[in-house]
């Protein structure tokens, strides 16, 4: 239409458009930066467009909220009353949250969270649905959104339609990362997956535009001065913010909280604390989901420090699992480890499972130091302590540990992960690590099993009073 020059970034998103329009792709996910002129495209120039298309149909445009959702209405309306010789069709009202046009086709402007009963559509289209970072952020906010999706938004939708979200990437479990999660990416096996496109401001490997690594979007058009402004952004944001909302990552390649240089891989780890003893010294740690199969994990984790204090994680379980299974599993660490302590959240063991677990480690002879800790600040000051000591000396991990990419995954992404559960149990050994370290070494109780490891916690008590039931 008159006045709009495509660029190349724009040609692009119109072929995906027009595959979507004529049944090429059924649902499509376009990320962009701010101000690339993704909406434009999309939630303007592309419904006026299919409402006239032969395949075109009702479209349900919904927004993060009302006032949002009509502005972009009354665009397409205008382009309809502005090229009605052009679209083929005229308007038979002029209402802003639903008007039809005179081929007897609809369109419905709506917030997101927004009831819509009463309206079907052939193409659905989300433009922006998240707010703010402050709505990102809050899970309550994400799961309400998610519930009115596919509660609302996907029953209004006709078998066969077509589907569009456009949006930058606040954060990795926004609707288009729980959309991916659900139903996947589009492929051979799998058609009813998602296309993906996703443009980021700075060119990297495999390009979508085949630009250089390094390019700046947009960066030929000195008048508009898009790519001056990318680099303005560049300089100033947080590497969080940059990597979401610039580069459609969520997840910073180079972590933020955590660093990636700072994960150092290694070939190998002690096999056993049998084998690893004066070498190193071990510690552990457990984080406890609330409820098995809630959503949380339940995670055990065990840190050997070499003779130069050096930090290895040598030992990790997480599962969704109920206290018998979990307990198990801590009973094998600690037979399999000795470590001299073990640190764990105050509260969290004493919900029931204390005395349960008590009594199984001791069945079991699996003997430890048990530390408990008040919950106290967010969990980034929580786990400051253990940050602190991977900056300057690093963290080995096997490389070969079938956990480490679930584990590097959640560092990096940390604080704005999904799951932090792995994240937690390091910085209670964090926790551990400076009150142990501070303090003299606990007195050796008589009694013990046949190894000589013993069961005591920090007042000294030991056997039926082991972890303070």
């Amino acid at each position: 239409m008159a006045g709009y020059k495509p660029q190349l970034h724009h040609r692009v998103l119109i072929e995906h458009l027009q595959a979507l329009a004529d049944g090429g792709i059924r649902k499509l996910m376009v990320f962009m930066p701010p101000g690339a002129a993704k909406s434009t495209y999309g939630s303007v120039l592309f419904p006026a467009w299919f409402l006239a298309h032969p395949n075109g149909g009702n479209i349900i445009a919904a927004s993060h909220n009302s006032q949002l959702a009509q502005r972009f209405s009354r665009k397409v309306r205008g382009l309809a009353i502005d090229h009605e010789n052009l679209l083929g069709y005229g308007l038979k009202d002029l209402a802003v949250e639903r008007w039809e046009t005179t081929t007897r086709r609809e369109y419905l402007a709506a917030g997101a969270r927004v009831g819509i009963a009463g309206f079907r559509a052939d193409l659905g289209q989300i433009d922006d649905p998240i707010r703010s970072r402050e709505d990102a952020d809050s899970k309550l906010i994400r799961d309400k959104l998610w519930g009115w999706i596919e509660d609302d938004f996907e029953n209004r939708l006709t078998p066969g339609c077509r589907q569009l979200l456009i949006n930058t990437r606040w954060h990795e479990d926004d609707p288009a990362g729980r959309l991916i999660e659900r139903d996947g990416l589009v492929s051979e096996e799998n058609p009813d997956g998602w296309d993906v496109l996703s443009i980021p401001a700075l060119a990297g490997p495999r390009d979508p535009l085949g630009r250089a690594p390094g390019t700046y979007l947009w960066d030929d058009d000195p008048s508009y001065r898009y790519g001056a402004r990318l680099r303005e952004r560049h300089a100033v944001l947080d590497t969080r913010s940059w990597s979401a909302l610039y580069q459609q990552e969520p997840t910073p390649d180079t972590g933020d909280f955590f660093r990636a240089e700072w994960l150092i891989p290694v070939d190998s780890s002690p096999p056993n604390a049998r084998e690893a003893r004066g070498a190193f010294r071990f510690y552990g740690a457990s984080d406890y989901a609330v409820t098995s199969m809630g959503g949380d994990y339940t995670v055990h984790a065990v840190l050997g420090l070499d003779a130069d204090d050096n930090p290895w994680l040598v030992d990790l379980w997480r599962a969704q699992a109920a206290s018998d299974e979990w307990v198990d599993a801590l009973c094998d660490l600690v037979k399999k480890w000795r470590p001299l302590e073990w640190a764990e959240e105050t509260g969290q063991i004493k919900a029931g499972v204390g005395p349960y677990r008590a009594r199984q480690m001791r069945e079991r002879k699996a003997y430890c130091v048990m530390t408990q800790f008040p919950t106290r600040g967010d969990k980034a000051t929580r786990a400051q302590s253990f940050r602190a000591m991977i900056a300057s000396r690093g963290l080995r991990v096997p490389s070969t540990a079938t956990w480490r990419s679930s584990l590097e995954a959640e560092m990096l992404r940390f604080p704005a992960g999904v799951h932090d559960d792995q994240v937690d149990a390091l910085g209670l050994i964090g926790q551990l690590l400076d009150k142990a370290l501070a303090a003299a070494p606990p007195k050796k109780p008589d009694k013990g099993d046949e190894t000589g490891y013993s069961v005591v916690d920090r007042t000294g008590r030991y056997g039926d009073d082991l972890m303070g039931d």
